[in-house]
């Protein structure tokens, strides 16, 4: 799962270059109904595709449905980042990865959310190892040197938030 090309970029060229086992048939996953506003979302969606095209990558992007979203996380507005909010929303998009990953014969789901400096992997990992159900998460520690790099190299657009509207405030 992959929440903007800057985050993913490293992770999805380890997968390309075959460095993580198991993992050889991958799609990357842009689902972020969180991401608001809908301008924002579109830039984003479009660096993730741009990226992924460019590397021959297969990807799929989710609903759009920020009104869903908000309806998954209502009451926990006002939490703070990496408060229950977070957690409320990875869950939101794990199932919906899980249900994905099921009806398309995937076996595992794995996710770059907790790269960004504004989340934490440790809960990252809890909530998708409490939502993914029957799909196994792969919990991975992706090379930040090789995400770095590459966002050097790249003209990636690049946000100054999370995604939502809540985490937009100071």
């Amino acid at each position: 799962m992959s929440c903007c090309a800057p985050c993913s970029c490293g992770a999805i060229q380890q997968l390309v270059d075959g460095e993580i086992p198991g993992l050889e048939d991958f799609i990357v996953m842009f689902f972020n109904p969180n991401i608001f506003p809908e301008s924002e979302y579109q830039k984003r969606l479009s660096e993730q595709i741009k990226y992924c095209e460019k590397l021959g990558v297969k990807y799929v992007v989710g609903d759009y449905n920020h009104d869903d979203w908000r309806s998954a996380i209502a009451g926990f507005e006002n939490e703070p980042e990496r408060g229950a909010r977070c957690s409320k929303c990875f869950a939101y998009r794990f199932c919906y990865a899980r249900e994905y990953a099921k009806k398309h014969g995937f076996n595992a789901i794995t996710s770059v959310f907790g790269v960004s400096r504004h989340k934490d992997q440790n809960q990252v990992d809890m909530t998708a190892n409490e939502s993914c159900g029957d799909i196994k998460y792969l919990p991975i520690k992706w090379n930040e040197n090789l995400r770095n790099q590459i966002n050097r190299e790249s003209e990636f657009y690049r946000q100054n938030y999370c995604g939502c509207e809540f985490s937009m405030r100071k």
